[in-house]
C-alpha cells in the first residue's frame, strides 16, 4: 500500500505569486533595510497597509525603534536588489542607488512605487510579526512592471494591460 506524500505548506503557498518589496528605514548608524514578500494593502479609509518581517529579522528591530518606514515596491528589473536585501551581514545600500523619501527614509531609485509610513500597531503572527502601517506618503511610477516571486523564483508580468478593476 502507497502513502500519498503530501506537499509541504510552504510548497502549496509557493503557488501564490507575490509581488516583492524592500522595507527600509534608519538608525543612527544609517540606513537599513530588508526584503518582504509579505506586503499587503488593508484599508483603503485610512490609509493603512501590512508588513510581515521574521522575528528573526535583525533589521525590523532598527527600522521599528525610529517608528517609520518606507514600502518600495520592486520593478521587474529588480531581482538582484531582492537578493542583496534578503543576505544578511552586508552594507545592503553598498551598490543600491537611492535618495530620501518626503519623510527623509531611504527610497530606491527605479521601484514602481513607494509608501512612507508610520508603525501603528505591531502583534505576534506567528514566526512573524504583523505590522500595520499608516501611509503618510508615497507615489508610483508609471508604466513599470512589478516584480514577483512564484515558487522559489522571480518573474515579471508579461502582458499587463491596464484596466480598471470592478
Amino acid at each position: 500500500m502507497h502513502t500519498k506524500q503530501l506537499p509541504s505548506f510552504r510548497d502549496v503557498l509557493g503557488h501564490f505569486a507575490s509581488g516583492v518589496t524592500v522595507v527600509t528605514g534608519t538608525d543612527e548608524h544609517g540606513p537599513v533595510g530588508f526584503t518582504c514578500q509579505s506586503f499587503s494593502s488593508l484599508s483603503l479609509d485610512p490609509p493603512q497597509i501590512i508588513v510581515l518581517p521574521g522575528r528573526s529579522s535583525t533589521s525590523w528591530p532598527r527600522i521599528a525603534a525610529g517608528g517609520r518606514f518606507c514600502v518600495n515596491i520592486l520593478a521587474d528589473h529588480q531581482g538582484d536588489i531582492s537578493t542583496t536585501f534578503a543576505t544578511p551581514g552586508i552594507d545592503k545600500f553598498a551598490d543600491v542607488a537611492w535618495t530620501r523619501s518626503p519623510s527623509g527614509l531611504p527610497r530606491l531609485d527605479e521601484t514602481c512605487a513607494w509608501l512612507d509610513c508610520t508603525v501603528a500597531e505591531v502583534h505576534p503572527g506567528g514566526d512573524h510579526r504583523i505590522v500595520i502601517g499608516a501611509v503618510d506618503d508615497l507615489g508610483a511610477t508609471l508604466h513599470t512592471r512589478p516584480l514577483l516571486f512564484h515558487r522559489g523564483h522571480y518573474a515579471g508580468m508579461t502582458g499587463l494591460r491596464h484596466r480598471p478593476a470592478r
